[in-house]
Order: C-alpha cells, then sequence, then structure tokens
C-alpha cells in the first residue's frame, strides 16, 4: 500500500531562496522521470521527516496541486554533514506496471535462541535490493530469527520472499547472524596483560635509547 505526501509546486530558485525556504520548514525537491527534465517541488518537513522515520523506501503518491498524483519512490537525500538536516529530497517518477529494481527494509521477527544462551545478534543486512513491478514492492521483508542458535545465520537465499519478488543481492550474503558470546577475561588474566604490555613498552624504550646512542 502506498503513502501519499502532499507536495506543492516551485519555481527553481536560487540557494538563499531555498535558505528561505527551509526556514518556514519546507524541504525543497525535484521529480524526475522518463518524460521529465525535472519537476521542483517542496514539502512540509514534518510530514516527510516523520516519514523517514517509517519507512522511506516504499512507493509514495506525491500529492501536487494542479498536476495531479504521482507514483514515485524516494532516490536521493542531501544532509547537512554537521547537523544533518535534511536539505533536498530527489525521488523518481515510476509507472506502476514496470518492473523496478530497489531497496527494501529488512524486518527482523522474533528473539533468537542463541540470543537467549547468551549470543550476540548480529544483523548485517538492513535492506536487501530486489527487483519487481513497482505496484507489487512490498513495504518491508520480515525475517524470522527464533530458531536461529550460537553459530547460525540466514543468508539472502534463505529469505521468503513475496510472490513475483526477486533478490537482487548475492545469494550467500549473510543477512543476520548470532555469534558466541566473548570469554570474560579474570582478574588475573587482565592482570598478566598489563604486565605484559608494560613489558613490551619497557623493552621499546630500551631499544629506542641503544638506537640513540
Amino acid at each position: 500500500m502506498s503513502m501519499t505526501l502532499h507536495a506543492e509546486a516551485r519555481q527553481p530558485s536560487t540557494k538563499s531562496a531555498l535558505r528561505h525556504l527551509r526556514k518556514q520548514g519546507k524541504i525543497p525537491g525535484v521529480i524526475y522521470g522518463k518524460d521529465m527534465a525535472g519537476s521542483a517541488i517542496s514539502l512540509d518537513g514534518k510530514e516527510f521527516m516523520a516519514l523517514l522515520r517509517g519507512n522511506a523506501r516504499s512507493i509514495l503518491e506525491l500529492e501536487v496541486p494542479a498536476q495531479g498524483n504521482k507514483s514515485v519512490l524516494l532516490s536521493d537525500l542531501q544532509r547537512d554533514p554537521l547537523s544533518g538536516q535534511v536539505l533536498h529530497a530527489d525521488f523518481r517518477h515510476v509507472n506502476l506496471n514496470e518492473t523496478i529494481q530497489t531497496f527494501v527494509r529488512l524486518d527482523l521477527q522474533g528473539t533468537s535462541a542463541g540470543e537467549k544462551e547468551g549470543g550476540m545478534l548480529q544483523a548485517i543486512l538492513h535492506e536487501l535490493e530486489v527487483e519487481c513491478v513497482a505496484k507489487n514492492l512490498p513495504a518491508s521483508i520480515s525475517v524470522d530469527i527464533g530458531s536461529l542458535g550460537i553459530g547460525d545465520h540466514i543468508t539472502v537465499a534463505d529469505l521468503k520472499l513475496p510472490a513475483g519478488v526477486r533478490a537482487v543481492s548475492e545469494p550467500e550474503a549473510v543477512v543476520v547472524a548470532v555469534l558466541a558470546p566473548q570469554k570474560e577475561r579474570s582478574e588475573e588474566e587482565l592482570d598478566a596483560m598489563d604486565d605484559a604490555a608494560e613489558e613490551k613498552e619497557n623493552h621499546a624504550r630500551a631499544a629506542a635509547a641503544v638506537e640513540k646512542d
């Protein structure tokens, strides 16, 4: 199911005009597509950020007054390198009946048996690149990790994908794994490690002194 995002048409503008737009709580953007060179829009900042916190990879319906609804995918974000604030958003216009390649969020379900035994869950992939007809693009792909024991893992080939959805990522790529718990060192072992490190440092100082002589 696609989500609707409200937008306003705007004229391509200068940097100062874009800064003014952002001060008003809006985010400038552009829609690109096969039949358009680039349609300039602005988005409500709060609405757009709420979308990013949810699922930004879904098919979106951009509602642009006087232009109608457009089915799009978010293709790129420009952020301020210091504050992380979104400065600009690019969207790709898609035909819902065409085949596309894009990324879908992976949603880990359950608690692994290995974690209950003290293992550590490590998620390697958070998104999966897939190919499918645009209107069949899933909002997310569930990954059941309940049966994973310590040392077990799930690969792309193990995933259960919806009908009509094909993984583009390498089949052997690891999605998630349960690692063995790290051994806790005793106080004696830590003291021995400190002594060894100190001795190594003393040897290094002595060698440096010899080289100076």
